[in-house]
């Protein structure tokens, strides 16, 4: 599968304020959380450095199941960041949009891949006869929903 993501654009106009359990949330035995819900946090000023280049997407397919990226998941994208070697890219390649790692490590050859993280899919091969962008560098992933038991 090829089309993996619907891009959105982000709403950066209003704080997105949440309460905040600031003594954190303990993994062992249970405390009472809401006497600690003193604070807010705004998700827009802890996730997003460049709301201009910040957009949303959701997952489509799963191809990066074993990194952890599961349909309906919505990414954070940041179209201004120069993507690195190994870094998680939503690309525009051939008309459609992918999410993958990006292996650099063949660029001064004139090949890039895109890699799955999933071992029913291959790599892909680009050279510059395919019609491809880097379009964002995923800083962020949101769970739809954390598994149940």
């Amino acid at each position: 599968m090829m089309n993996e993501v619907k891009l959105f654009s982000a709403d950066f106009s209003q704080s997105l304020s949440i309460p905040f359990a600031d003594a954190g949330i303990r993994a062992g035995f249970p405390s009472p959380a809401q006497d600690y819900l003193e604070e807010s946090l705004d998700l827009n000023k802890e996730l997003i450095d460049h709301p201009a280049a910040t957009f949303y997407g959701k997952v489509i397919g799963n191809s990066m199941i074993d990194a952890g990226i599961e349909e309906g998941d919505i990414l954070v994208i940041d179209k201004s960041l120069e993507a690195q070697n190994g870094d998680m890219v939503v690309g525009y390649l051939d008309g459609e949009f992918t999410l993958k790692y990006l292996d650099l490590s063949m660029k001064e050859s004139g090949v890039v891949w895109l890699v799955p993280a999933n071992k029913e899919y291959d790599r892909i091969k680009i050279t510059k006869d395919n019609n491809f962008i880097i379009w964002g560098v995923v800083i962020y992933t949101i769970k739809k929903r954390v598994k149940r038991l």
